[in-house]
C-alpha cells in the first residue's frame, strides 16, 4: 500500500487513447519530463520536436499559432502574451542600436511610444511619415532603416495602407516591412501575400472577439524569423495556455463573426454619415467617400472592416453627452467585441499624444471610435440613433 504523501505529489502517467477528442484539452503544466538531458537539450535547441519549459512553448501557443500561420499563408508564427509584446519581439528581433524605424504617423499611441520613448533608450532610432504618401514614405527612408511600420487600417481615422507598394518602398531601402493588421484581420487581408515581411495582431481583439484574452501574434517569413523565438524566451514574452485555448475557440468562430460586424458597420456607417446635423465627419473605408475607398476594395475583396469612426460636430461636450444617451452601446475602450462597443480615442488609445499631435491627426473631442459588433444592423443604428437624439435636444 503506497503511502499518500509519497504517491499524492506523483503524476500518473496519462491513460491509454484510442480516440482522439475532437476539442483541444488544456496543457497548462509549466513544465515538462525529460527523458535524458540529450533530449531536453536537443528539445530546446530545435533539434527535436517537444517541450520542456512553458515559457519556451506549449501545445496550446503551437495550436493557435500554427492556425494563424496557415491563415496568413506565414513561414512561422508565434504567439505573445500580449498585441504589444508581439511588437516589442519584432522591434527587439529585427533591429540594435544605430538602426531607424520609419513609423506611419497615424498608429496606435503606445506603437510610438515603444518605438518612441522605449526605443530610443537602445539606441534605435525612430521617426513618422504619412504612409498614404508613397512618395513622402520613400522619401523619408535613411541609409540606416531597417523597419517600416503601417497599420493596414489605421487607429482611429481608418486610412488604408497600400501594402504591397510600402513593401516595395521598404525593400527597395534595404529594410524590412512590418504591418499590424489587427483591425482587418486575416479574414480581411493577408499582408504577407502582398509583400510584407512580419504581420503582427492583438489577438485580444476580433481574431478572439470574446473579451476575455489578451493575447498577440507575430508572423513572418524565414527570412526575418531566426530571432524572433529567442526573444520571445529571453524576455519572457510567452503566453498562456489558457488563453491560448480560449483564444483558439474564439478563432473558430472568426469568419463569421467578422463577416457580420462588416456588413453592420457599413450599415452603421451609411447611417451616421446621413445625420448631418450632429454628426461632422464619418471615417470608414467602406464609403465612397473615404480617400482610399478604391484601394480597401481591392485590397479587402469588398468588406471594409468592423471599425466606424465619427466626429460630432458638438465636440467634446457631444462626446460626452453621446456616451452616456447611447446606452445600449457600452463605453469600452477596446475593440473587436461580440457586442459594439465604444472608444473615445483622445482620452484612451491616443490620450499619450500631445493635443498639438492628435489636432494634425484629426483627432478631436468630438472623435468617437464604434467597434461593430454582430448583433443586428437594425439594434446598431437604433443604438446611434438613442445616442445622436441626445444631442438634438
Amino acid at each position: 500500500m503506497p503511502r499518500p504523501d509519497d504517491l499524492c505529489p506523483q503524476p500518473l502517467p496519462l491513460p491509454p487513447l484510442a480516440t482522439t477528442p475532437h476539442a483541444p484539452p488544456i496543457w497548462p503544466t509549466s513544465v515538462w519530463q525529460c527523458e535524458s538531458p540529450q533530449q531536453a537539450d536537443d528539445m530546446l535547441a530545435g533539434r527535436l520536436p517537444g517541450y520542456v519549459y512553458q515559457r519556451d512553448g506549449h501545445p496550446n501557443a503551437y495550436l493557435l499559432a500554427e492556425k494563424c500561420r496557415l491563415l496568413h499563408e506565414a513561414d512561422h508564427a508565434a504567439v505573445t502574451a500580449t498585441g504589444m509584446g508581439a511588437l516589442a519581439v519584432a522591434m527587439l528581433s529585427q533591429l540594435q542600436s544605430g538602426d531607424h524605424a520609419l513609423l506611419g504617423s497615424r498608429l496606435y499611441g503606445k506603437s510610438h511610444q515603444l518605438f518612441g520613448v522605449e526605443a530610443a533608450r537602445l539606441g534605435i532610432e525612430m521617426s513618422t511619415v504619412e504612409t498614404t504618401d508613397l512618395a513622402a514614405t520613400a522619401a523619408a527612408i535613411r541609409p540606416n532603416t531597417k523597419l517600416l511600420l503601417a497599420e493596414t487600417i489605421a487607429n482611429p481615422l481608418l486610412e488604408v495602407a497600400d501594402i504591397a507598394a510600402l513593401a516595395e518602398i521598404a525593400h527597395h531601402g534595404g529594410a524590412v516591412l512590418l504591418v499590424d493588421n489587427t483591425f482587418a484581420s486575416p479574414i480581411l487581408c493577408r499582408p504577407l501575400a502582398l509583400g510584407a515581411d512580419l504581420v503582427m495582431e492583438s489577438l485580444t481583439k476580433t481574431m478572439n472577439g470574446h473579451s476575455d484574452v489578451i493575447l498577440g501574434l507575430l508572423a513572418g517569413t524565414a527570412a526575418v524569423w531566426p530571432r524572433v523565438p529567442q526573444v520571445i524566451s529571453a524576455f519572457g514574452l510567452a503566453s498562456s495556455p489558457f488563453d491560448c485555448w480560449l483564444a483558439d475557440r474564439g478563432l473558430s468562430t472568426a469568419p463569421l463573426r467578422i463577416e457580420r460586424a462588416c456588413d453592420n458597420g457599413l450599415a452603421a456607417a451609411e447611417f451616421l454619415q446621413s445625420q448631418s446635423a450632429t454628426v461632422a465627419h464619418v471615417h470608414y473605408p467602406g464609403l465612397a467617400t473615404h480617400a482610399q475607398h478604391e484601394l480597401a476594395a481591392r485590397q479587402f475583396g469588398g468588406r471594409f472592416g468592423t471599425i466606424v469612426t465619427f466626429t460630432l460636430a458638438g465636440g467634446r461636450p457631444a462626446a460626452d453627452q453621446f456616451i452616456v444617451a447611447a446606452k445600449n452601446i457600452p463605453f469600452c475602450p477596446s475593440l473587436g467585441e461580440l457586442s459594439t462597443t465604444l472608444s473615445h480615442p483622445e482620452t484612451t488609445s491616443h490620450r499619450g499624444y500631445t493635443p498639438e499631435q492628435r489636432a494634425a491627426l484629426g483627432i478631436t473631442g468630438g472623435t468617437i471610435r464604434l467597434s461593430v459588433g454582430t448583433e443586428s444592423a437594425e439594434f446598431v443604428r437604433d443604438a446611434l440613433a438613442e445616442g445622436l437624439a441626445a444631442l438634438k435636444n
